[in-house]
């Protein structure tokens, strides 16, 4: 069984980092500064924070793989941890020093901001490992500039207005990060497409089985992990691909087997909603007009 090490607080991280705390709400952290470290020898580690971590790894990812497909990155991977998140670390349990840098701060840092209210937008911090941002030479200088940025402020005498100065660097520094998925979205098309092909065979069989009679209408969360990904990291991933929702792709998929089924004379339009996995067939008659402009029944009525 795996150990746990929890972090709640940013002077907790800093001093296993052997860093000094100069905000009690925020920090950036240079690893060459820490002490080399083992885990106690454990080789399996989890580490349970209670504030938004971001970490710039420092080692080379030629060789870290995506499914079957190897990244061609190898300046440096941006890590996304969001406050209850917890990583997981797999080592040989002996002793090494730790490299790259990191960006944590606490929610209270932003607390009554705007960043606050628009936090949840920043989809990568419920990304799995495996579809972490994978920086150009190029992004990850831009990554230690805002780092820069920030730990110059955090030198600066805490006054009046540091708290929205190093928010707003954070914030840059996210909507950065936010360009750089879109890039790799579209520098990763080879790998996306088998996604974007994989995800049109599961939605295929999907309905093609008695499944929606079973089970009932799929989520976008069944098909994420089906596909092995994240809810978010795969409905930004169609959406960029397709420039629709995930949801919104399903419920194309289900209006055009609907109407197909509508042909079937044999079967009622309650029969073909609960067919197609809706639990109330009014609810299907909703969905079908707004999406056709008619209810089933006058579609059928009209072909």
């Amino acid at each position: 069984m795996s150990s746990i090490f929890r972090f709640d607080t940013v002077y907790k991280y800093n001093e296993m980092n052997n860093h000094e705390t100069l905000h009690p709400l925020v920090s950036v952290i240079d690893f060459s500064r820490a002490n080399p470290r083992s885990w106690g020898g454990e080789k399996n580690v989890r580490l349970n924070f209670g504030m938004y971590c971001i970490f710039l790894k420092d080692v080379k990812c030629g060789d870290l793989k995506y499914g079957r497909n190897y990244y061609d990155y190898q300046e440096g991977t941006l890590v996304f941890v969001a406050p209850g998140q917890v990583l997981e670390i797999e080592n040989d349990g002996k002793v090494y020093q730790p490299k790259g840098f990191a960006l944590v701060f606490h929610a209270d840092l932003i607390r009554g901001t705007i960043l606050a209210k628009s936090m949840g937008e920043y989809h990568f911090f419920s990304y799995k490992a495996n579809e972490a941002l994978h920086l150009s030479e190029r992004e990850r200088q831009i990554v230690l500039d805002c780092f820069s940025k920030i730990e110059s402020e955090l030198q600066q005498n805490i006054d009046k207005h540091s708290k929205k100065l190093i928010v707003s660097n954070i914030e840059l520094f996210l909507n950065y990060c936010e360009r750089f998925y879109d890039r790799q979205f579209i520098t990763r098309d080879n790998v996306n497409r088998g996604i974007l092909e994989k995800f049109e065979e599961v939605l295929n069989g999907y309905f093609s089985s008695g499944k929606p009679h079973e089970i009932g209408l799929p989520s976008v969360a069944y098909f994420a992990e089906e596909l092995h990904l994240s809810p978010n990291y795969f409905g930004d991933l169609i959406k960029k691909e397709t420039g629709k929702s995930a949801k919104e792709y399903v419920q194309d998929k289900i209006i055009d087997v609907a109407k197909n089924k509508t042909f079937d004379t044999g079967k009622t339009v309650n029969e073909i909603a609960y067919e197609l996995g809706f639990k109330y067939p009014q609810h299907f008659t909703r969905l079908f007009k707004q999406r056709v402009g008619m209810t089933p029944k006058e579609f059928r009525q009209l072909n």
